[in-house]
């Protein structure tokens, strides 16, 4: 049965009488008329537990029926959104404050100097190339001319070792599955046909004749969908066709990994291959590629560890890891004998998170200091040259170049502070400002202040809130609170054109870093995993609570955010506490906990949450969370936009489209339940700009008009909705 909510509002308006205007209130009806969603009897059966499955339809995404179900609950959708009073102003104010210019860092390859450029509004950044500072830059690569609507995007790029030659990836529609191009950098002709099917992969050059990929055999169901856990690595020697493209590394029964990754080093001398079987932890490989008879010899043949290869110079390798030291250190061994018991500790590990990088002859090893970073510069001998100093309190990205650069760049940015880029004289130990963005927005205007909280067991998290300075704190302000909790990922400050809109309106913007990150190393990362999990929800919710009670807001004004695992954490959250929040946005969200990893990579995944087939303690852990069988009828739960791709595949958008079905039939009261399905785009990654903004309108819009906004606050003193 269709479920039809009539919401009614307050229209504030202005007209206009001889020299006077005055208001007029009237009362309009918007009716929610949900699409209706078919059920079928499909039942699994888990340790003697039965588990329904009513809308296993929606997983075929190759159906006419789900087809048509998208178009219908795209109109249902959009038929609202398009009421927002405000949704224009929104869309008008992203589009002006994006409209400015943006420049990467630039970078050395053979004779010219690239770097990453959008003029304003342009879908996708522009490669742009010089010789020689203060030369006028060429365009070199454009990807707004790979598709006409901007949905084919640049994925990896990768210059052979004389810079000569280049390989370069790109998706279309947003899928994970690639194309790799190759150019003649000087002509910047296509010099062989296109390689196809390639999917999770870079692309490492051997010198100038050929280079390593990674992929895996196309799926015979939906190449969207299908589960894909058998990764390769091949080699395309210039010249010849992919199909002749030989097997370096997988496809074995003792090979069965389903992410593998190859990197020549940077002096040609080594090939290294990094196995994993989960996003998790990897073994790790050595060829010697001078020597023709040489054989791939183990670094590494566990995956307790994340361990890789950052330098080497001729048989001295330079590992970083985490084996035995939670936060990473760096250790050297020898090419010929690499294994743990070899190693020796170069950088040693401490209480911060270290990542690290190289650049003109040093070490520069970046660390976390509760999610804010902190430099320090190394030389090969493993001393202490500097701490470099930053621009402020923020997040510091970059410090690569190669050995022979006198200089090299970096960013900073943090929540309120347009990135930036600085140049550091690396001898020196000085930085300048290199580029600063002219941005319709001024930092000085706003306040970012980072406050720990005690979650329900006792355990101290940092977040980080960020707000126009003089806001009142009389528990009013709308606010979003942004979490992802999950795979070792650390969020750290930086900004967001789109979260300073928010901002701008009044908005509170908060970030907890919540325990299955790695803002504090591995063991934050196990504390919310697998039956941990919980730890990471209860986080989440302590945050909401922390914000709450200190009055930067209230229920009526809190909306959570996240996406693909910030999904779920989203869709657990309003599930568990549906009386804390008033909005709740899961954007293309892992919410399907029993069959997340039977489709395309999920299995990759069981490292973090582990699987309902792998015994009856965890099929039970994962039931009690599961977002979509945990919506219980009648309860009423906040209003809720969820957000997919229908070409994602990495997190299958049927998750989104069960949830959204699930809440649809269940929900009590007037809360709206939507679902906004992008087409022609994928888990987010190359999104064309336009498109972000219209989310963004669409995402802000659904949000204030929720709280009870009818103009936009910034507008106003007091907005009412009745």
């Amino acid at each position: 049965m269709k479920k039809i909510i009539f919401v009614l509002s307050i229209v504030t308006l202005l007209i206009g009488c001889k020299n006077e205007t005055k208001e007029k209130i009237i009362k309009t009806t918007i009716a929610l008329n949900y699409p209706e969603t078919k059920t079928v009897d499909t039942v699994d059966t888990y340790f003697g537990t039965p588990v329904k499955d009513p809308y296993r339809w929606l997983e075929d995404d190759r159906s006419k029926e789900t087809e048509n179900w998208v178009s219908i609950q795209n109109k249902t959708t959009f038929d609202y959104l398009e009421k927002i009073p405000f949704r224009e102003d929104l869309k008008k104010r992203l589009s002006n404050l994006w409209n400015y210019e943006k420049v990467g860092a630039p970078f050395k390859e053979g004779d010219y100097n690239y770097f990453y450029k959008n003029n304003g509004l342009q879908n996708q950044y522009v490669i742009y190339r010089f010789k020689t500072e203060g030369d006028e830059p060429e365009v070199f690569l454009d990807p707004n001319t790979f598709s006409k609507d901007g949905t084919t995007s640049l994925g990896g790029i990768n210059f052979s070792k004389n810079g000569k030659l280049v390989a370069y990836s790109i998706s279309e529609g947003g899928s994970d599955w690639r194309k790799i191009i190759i150019k003649n950098t000087e002509t910047k002709e296509v010099i062989e046909d296109t390689i196809i099917d390639v999917k999770f992969s870079g692309m490492s050059w051997k010198g100038n004749e050929g280079f390593y990929y990674s992929s895996y055999d196309k799926p015979k169901g939906s190449e969207l969908s299908a589960k894909t856990d058998q990764h390769k690595v091949y080699y395309h020697k210039l010249g010849t066709s992919q199909k002749e493209d030989p097997l370096i590394f997988g496809g074995t029964p003792d090979q069965k990994h389903r992410y593998v990754g190859a990197t020549v080093t940077k002096d040609d001398q080594y090939l290294i291959i990094s196995a994993s079987v989960s996003t998790s932890g990897n073994k790790l490989f050595i060829k010697d590629l001078k020597n023709p008879k040489s054989k791939l010899i183990t670094i590494l043949d566990s995956t307790e560890s994340d361990t890789y290869v950052i330098e080497n110079v001729g048989s001295t390798l330079y590992l970083v890891t985490n084996l035995n030291a939670p936060n990473q250190k760096i250790v050297t061994a020898d090419a010929s004998n690499p294994t743990p018991e070899n190693w020796k500790d170069f950088i040693s590990e401490t209480e911060n998170v270290l990542s690290p990088n190289t650049g003109g002859g040093y070490f520069f090893a970046r660390y976390m200091v509760d999610a804010v970073s902190k430099v320090l510069q190394y030389d090969y001998d493993g001393k202490l040259i500097r701490e470099v100093i930053l621009p402020g309190v923020g997040s510091a990205s970059g410090f690569g170049a190669k050995k022979k650069e006198k200089d090299l760049y970096y960013s900073f940015t943090n929540y309120k502070t347009p990135g930036s880029i600085y140049k550091y004289n690396i001898a020196e130990g000085t930085s300048e400002l290199y580029r600063k963005p002219k941005i319709d927005f001024n930092p000085e205007n706003y306040e970012s202040k980072q406050v720990f909280y005690t979650s329900k067991d006792g355990t101290k998290v940092p977040m980080i809130i960020t707000y126009k300075k003089g806001i009142e704190l009389n528990g009013k302000n709308p606010t979003i609170l942004y979490g992802y909790g999950g795979f070792n990922i650390s969020l750290t400050p930086s900004f967001s054109i789109a979260n300073a809109v928010w901002m701008e309106q009044g908005g509170v913007y908060a970030v907890p870093n919540l325990r299955g990150g790695g803002e504090y190393g591995k063991k934050w990362h196990i504390a919310g995993t697998k039956l941990q999990k919980q730890n990471v929800f209860d986080d989440f919710i302590a945050a909401a609570e922390y914000l709450i009670e200190n009055k930067y807001t209230s229920s009526d004004y809190l909306a959570i955010r996240g996406g693909s695992n910030g999904g779920l954490l989203v869709g657990a959250t309003m599930t568990q506490r549906p009386d804390l929040i008033k909005v709740a946005l899961p954007a293309v969200g892992v919410l399907d906990m029993l069959r997340y990893h039977t489709f395309t990579s999920g299995a990759g995944w069981a490292y973090d949450y582990g699987t309902a087939e792998d015994n009856k303690e965890m099929f039970d852990y994962l039931k009690k969370y599961s977002p979509v069988h945990n919506i219980k009828e009648g309860v009423q739960y906040p209003a809720t936009m969820v957000t997919t791709g229908d070409h994602d595949d990495r997190v299958v958008p049927a998750h989104s489209f069960k949830f959204a079905a699930e809440l649809q039939s269940k929900q009590s009261g007037n809360n709206p339940t939507l679902i906004r399905i992008e087409t022609n785009a994928g888990h987010g990654a190359g999104t064309p700009v336009s498109k972000t903004i219209e989310q963004y309108a669409d995402i802000f819009g659904f949000t204030l008009y929720n709280m009870g906004y009818e103009v936009l606050p910034e507008k106003i003193t007091e907005a009412v909705k009745g």
